[in-house]
């Protein structure tokens, strides 16, 4: 049995959300987004081990609100999403495969999750995406060009990999094309596989991802 590993990252703020509070302290049906991904992971599989890491400056505010009921590792971020992983990737201990998940993201599915740990007995990496349905265009100077969306896929996470190839994967220094953790691995010579992820996997970003999430969760 593999031991699998959780690194759960959320930095957000609520600026878009139009909120002074972190969005991903925003509460969604009386229980806070974090906790929402926290609990999803934990009924998908409750020996998973959990990294919860938050910027210093709330996690004072997050233990005053959290389930007392959930035990895992909180630690502090970094200056960059990058730096914020490799803290988390560092307060893990022995496992062999990890999950590297966005705090606002709570609608990840079970078989999502069960795709991502059966490719890793396959592959170093794997990353869920979804097609997008909508037309797609390509800015170009003044003008735009039609992309076709067949070819185009939308990346979310959880990002997962064999532990040991992503941690040393993450010994290299921040460059501004790290925009992912598969950024990250493939800049170290590994390639990641494609599993079909889930569209309602959204990353909440703004009021109405809130609302739509919230009617999700009550009718789910």
């Amino acid at each position: 049995m593999k031991r699998i590993g959780l690194v759960l990252v959320a930095g957000g703020s609520g600026r878009r959300m139009e909120s002074e509070l972190p969005k991903q302290f925003i509460k969604i049906n009386e229980k806070p987004i974090l906790q929402h991904c926290i609990d999803l992971f934990y009924s998908w599989n409750n020996d998973i081990q959990v990294v919860l890491v938050l910027p210093d400056d709330q996690i004072e505010y997050w233990n005053s609100i959290k389930d007392p009921s959930t035990n895992y590792t909180i630690c502090s971020g970094g200056s960059e999403r990058f730096h914020s992983v490799r803290k988390g990737l560092n307060a893990l201990k022995n496992v062999d495969y990890v999950m590297i998940h966005d705090g606002v993201r709570p609608l990840v599915s079970h078989n999502v999750l069960n795709r991502c740990i059966a490719s890793l007995e396959e592959n170093k990496g794997v990353i869920p995406v979804i097609t997008p349905t909508e037309s797609i265009r390509i800015i170009e100077g003044s003008t735009s060009l039609h992309l076709d969306r067949n070819k185009i896929r939308i990346v979310q996470t959880p990002q997962c990999f064999h532990y040991n190839e992503i941690m040393s994967a993450y010994k290299e220094n921040f460059k501004d094309s790290f925009t992912d953790d598969a950024s990250v691995f493939e800049n170290a010579g590994y390639t990641v596989d494609l599993i079909e992820g889930n569209y309602e996997n959204i990353k909440i970003t703004t009021p109405g991802d809130l609302e739509w999430t919230s009617i999700y969760l009550k009718n789910s």
